[in-house]
């Protein structure tokens, strides 16, 4: 077990250094530029229409294969989709390959016709973390979703690297921010950020550290170190705190996090979910921070701002909420968890719970099935809810949901790792809307879908799907 990160604060020192802070490239305003788009929540502020039903037969605008497997999330910049994948090495446990030839891929696809526009390929930095046991397994090679600043896609591949390209496909710099493994060698996922010209790297398993980059040269700005990092699989975001201050926030074991980015020296800390692990992201909504972990299960909000330890100042409320690896989703003051089967809704005030009640798991129901009301799973007399059986790698069974969920149109999309789409209603009561599969085959679905401009983009283990009502 990692030593508590109260005990360890203060070896979290910086090798600081100073830039200068320039205007962010503009990006179009409905594209989805990183992990669950804008600043992380998962909400499209879009107005378009998006389908409730949807199938290989209906709504399908188009299908892609992708050149190999991964996690990471598609994203959206102007008429682009960008996704990452991986092969070579690791694709099935009965099937490992040869490590040597393990290779990243970056994907430019066209968002109209799903024509792949162009490709780059990364030879791996070795040795990585092997394919065995309960951790690489569960993810693969390609875990990391990029971010953009609207002319540039930035592209963490953990010990390969970090890549920065045009929306062209010209590399303009890369740069490595380590190459250690986290102490199971489960493989890093936690996914890059930008604020401003700073690219912000989450480089716990292979540095220990937060590591922030200028996004022109790739040149190292920050460090901020932390041995609890190495337990740390989930993604910045960004809280404003006033029109002078910005900070940098993410949890880790034990504690919630906010840096300054000019510096990456820590702002302030409060003690959180006592947890060894952090695998979710934090969510800002309104001068509030907010994160659900499911390693022991745990809730908090707490309020943006502050110095030092805002423990008693700034924590609003706690509870007892697990949400397994899924990041919450903030609505209009309600907080939505799903995982494990179940959706639940509490509120953002207070955390008080608003409804529970399960998604139906296993062979979906036809589309546009009627709401299921029924008990949580884990209720007595209820079946467990989530998988569809053992784990076995990509290409295997089903273990455990992996997405988040996302929002558009008044509409939550949650993807199952068995490819259930569950369509819910962003409401104070559980109306489901429908379930939803776009392929029989075994494909793994554990990337969080993008939402831009009435379209859907849905990753599997295989291909790059989106759906849209708009023919």
């Amino acid at each position: 077990m990692f030593p508590s990160l109260l005990s360890t604060r203060r070896i979290k020192k910086i090798v600081a250094g100073a830039f200068c802070i320039a205007s962010l490239a503009s990006a179009h305003g409905s594209d989805w530029t990183r992990f669950r788009g804008p600043n992380g929540t998962g909400i499209s502020p879009d107005a378009d229409p998006l389908p409730v039903t949807f199938s290989d037969a209906e709504n399908l605008q188009w299908k892609v294969s992708l050149p190999g497997a991964g996690v990471s999330c598609p994203i959206v910049v102007g008429d682009k989709v960008f996704v990452t994948c991986y092969s070579g090495y690791g694709l099935d446990r009965q099937n490992l390959g040869d490590m040597k030839d393990l290779k990243r891929h970056l994907v430019c696809i066209d968002r109209a016709s799903g024509k792949t526009l162009w490709e780059k390929t990364v030879d791996a930095v070795l040795p990585e973390d092997e394919y065995t046991g309960m951790g690489v397994p569960e993810h693969g090679y390609a875990s990391h979703t990029p971010v953009s600043d609207g002319s540039h896609v930035y592209v963490f591949f953990g010990k390969s690297g970090v890549y920065a390209y045009d929306l062209d496909g010209k590399e303009i710099w890369h740069a490595s921010v380590g190459t250690r493994s986290d102490d199971r060698s489960w493989g890093s996922s936690s996914s890059p950020i930008l604020y401003e010209d700073l690219l912000v790297i989450p480089a716990g398993a292979e540095t220990r550290a937060v590591v922030g980059l200028d996004k022109k040269t790739g040149k190292e700005l920050w460090r901020s170190e932390s041995d609890g990092l190495g337990n740390v699989w989930g993604t910045p975001a960004i809280s404003k705190v006033d029109d002078t201050r910005t900070d940098i926030v993410i949890g880790a074991p034990d504690e919630i996090w906010a840096i300054n980015p000019a510096t990456g020296k820590l702002k302030w800390y409060c003690t959180a979910m006592p947890t060894d692990q952090f695998n979710s992201s934090v969510v800002v909504s309104e001068g509030m921070i907010y994160a659900v972990e499911g390693r022991g299960g745990g809730s908090i909000a707490v309020k943006a701002g502050g110095k030092g330890d805002v423990t008693s100042a700034n924590i609003a409320w706690s509870g007892n909420d697990s949400n397994r690896f899924s990041t919450p989703l903030v609505f209009e003051g309600r907080i939505y968890l799903i995982s494990a089967g179940t959706a639940k809704c509490i509120s953002a005030a207070d955390g008080k719970e608003i409804f529970q009640a399960r998604l139906q798991s296993g062979q979906a129901p036809a589309a546009g099935s009627p709401p299921d009301n029924a008990p949580p799973a884990g209720a007595p007399g209820q079946p467990p809810g989530g998988g569809r059986g053992g784990r076995g790698g990509f290409g295997g069974g089903r273990g455990s949901d992996y997405s988040s969920p996302v929002l558009g149109d008044g509409k939550i999309y949650y993807v199952t790792r068995g490819g259930d789409i569950h369509v819910v209603k962003a409401s104070d009561t559980f109306e489901k809307l429908a379930t939803n599969r776009l392929t029989a085959d075994s494909e793994d679905f554990s990337a969080t879908p993008a939402i831009s401009n009435g379209q859907i983009f849905i990753r599997s283990s295989k291909h790059l799907y989106c759906v849209s009502a708009n023919k």
